[in-house]
Parts: C-alpha cells; structure tokens; sequence
C-alpha cells in the first residue's frame, strides 16, 4: 500500500488507525484535550496502546486496561477518578456513535 492510501499511524504500535473509532487522538478532540486546529499537528495512536488514558473508559463493551505505577488510577484521588471516568467513558461512547450518525468534526466535541 502506499503511504498516501494510508491512514494516521499509531507513534506506539506503527500500524495504521484504520478506524475513528479507535482513535486516541480524536478521543482526546472529543474530551477537549485537543484543539480542532490542532489535529493535522497531533500524533495519533490507538486507544489501547495508550493505557493512561485507556484506563478511564468504563462500559461493558470496552475491555478494562490496567496501568501499573504512578499513573495508575487506583493510585489516584477517587475524586478525580470518578470525574476523569465519566469524562473520558463519555466521550468514548460519543466516539462509538460517530460512524453511525455520521457526525461532522464540528458534532464531535461533548457538550
């Protein structure tokens, strides 16, 4: 395949984020994390392959991701936690939705 019918690579794993789905870095636009003008700039990667921000994505259809040492929620302020989970699980489902309604970049973002 050549490289322009290629998609972003992940800087973790190499292969490509064949779907937006899985993307991390359109994980973090739809969480506010990333600017809109910035995506062009930013390096992606698979959700899974970043599991800091992996572990915080709670539902039933999401393999739970552990992280052991300092960035280990279960090391954190359950406070903090708590509001970093429901942010990012939220935005994961939003993510889910995006193939379905065919959403513009612009719908992505929570409200």
């Amino acid at each position: 395949m050549a490289k322009c019918d290629q998609g972003y690579l992940c800087v973790i794993c190499g292969e490509e984020v064949e779907h937006i789905e899985d993307s991390g870095l359109y994980l973090r636009y739809i969480i506010g994390e990333v600017r809109a003008e910035e995506l062009q700039a930013q390096p992606e990667h698979h959700i899974r392959c970043n599991p800091v921000l992996a572990q915080f994505i709670v539902d039933k259809d999401f393999e739970a991701v552990s992280v052991d040492g300092p960035f280990d929620k279960r090391e954190l302020d359950p406070e903090e936690v708590t509001l970093r989970e429901s942010l990012v699980t939220r935005g994961w489902i939003r993510l889910q939705e995006v193939k379905n309604k065919q959403l513009s970049i612009s719908e992505l973002p929570l409200d």
